[in-house]
């Protein structure tokens, strides 16, 4: 099917290889490979990178946190907590470095990414589990990290935008730690894969129906999607969250793709979002696919990241 990609966009798509998880252990090799070139080219200057880890969940192993320290920025810093993408089989902090340096130069802020265990040898709650355990790790050391735990964002990926919007649950069922901003770019958010978009799109670059559908098996288990051994909880899942689950949440700035499968439950998460009360801004991106943010020179790359630049200042209050 022809779509209507963003001349940009388009041009670069025909340097991109298929990405194609039924293979995973290519997919990751071809990543690592991708990923390692990537690190040779990024731009540190101004920002301190360190690993640390915390405490993991009840019986699984420590946390690694990646953490971007702005040079010589006076104490205590706001903090951006980001959740990389890969469908949960993919990834590492390595996917958003050359992202995380730069928020961190941006806004002036600590930026700690987390490295969760990912499916299908680490199913759900895994993840989830790791990320919580993660950022209850990061407040627990804000004093020794010099960073401020009472502004406090969010920012997720695809399956990180998941992540984070359960995580904004957790916290808030938790008693916090307080959150200022759940940032949700193309995120997955429904294992059900009925809505037109994820119906529609077979054949989009980077994601596609098929890598969503193997995405969900993975983390949730086999099965036809939305009828699974047992039905995912809104943890799992977030867009199961009933109107009464989504009350409360921390204000959310929710970005979608126009060709991805992953369209039309961020725009639906959003539209629940609003009718609970929550302050939400959404921002569908014209000519876009899954992934295109990897394009970081095109114009509407760009202005999304400069808008998603903007509403981080506004809620770290920088």
């Amino acid at each position: 099917m022809a779509h209507a990609f963003d001349p940009e966009l388009a041009a670069a798509l025909a340097l991109w290889a298929p990405v194609d998880i039924a293979d995973l252990a290519a997919a990751r090799a071809a990543q690592a490979a991708e990923l390692a070139a990537a690190r040779g080219r990024a731009d540190s200057t101004g920002v301190k990178v360190e690993d640390l880890l915390v405490p993991g969940p009840p019986g699984a192993p420590e946390v690694l946190l990646r953490t971007y320290r702005p040079v010589d920025r006076p104490a205590p810093l706001p903090v951006l907590y980001t959740v990389h993408g890969g469908g949960f089989v993919l990834g590492s902090p390595e996917v958003d470095h050359e992202e995380n340096l730069s928020f961190c130069r941006e806004l002036q802020a600590l930026v700690v990414s987390v490295d969760y265990r990912l499916a299908p040898e680490h199913p759900y709650p895994a993840a989830l589990d790791d990320c919580w355990a993660g950022l209850r790790g990061l407040v627990g050391r804000a004093a020794e990290l010099d960073a401020d735990p009472g502004r406090l964002a969010l920012r997720g990926d695809s399956a990180g935008g998941g992540l984070v919007a359960a995580l904004a649950m957790l916290a808030r069922d938790g008693g916090g730690p307080a959150v200022r901003l759940q940032q949700l770019h193309s995120p997955a958010l429904d294992d059900r894969l009925a809505t037109p978009s994820a119906v529609e799109y077979t054949d989009t670059p980077v994601w596609n129906r098929r890598n969503a559908e193997l995405s969900w098996a993975a983390y949730l288990g086999p099965g036809r999607p939305g009828d699974r051994r047992a039905a995912p909880d809104r943890f799992a899942a977030p867009a199961r969250a009933a109107g009464a689950d989504l009350v409360g949440l921390p204000p959310a700035h929710v970005t979608v793709m126009q060709f991805d499968p992953l369209r039309d439950e961020g725009i639906d998460y959003a539209r629940a979002l609003l009718a609970a009360g929550v302050p939400t801004e959404l921002h569908l991106l014209p000519g876009t696919f899954h992934g295109a943010g990897m394009v970081a020179h095109a114009g509407v790359v760009r202005r999304a990241r400069a808008e998603a630049v903007a509403v981080l200042r506004r809620a770290l209050g920088r």
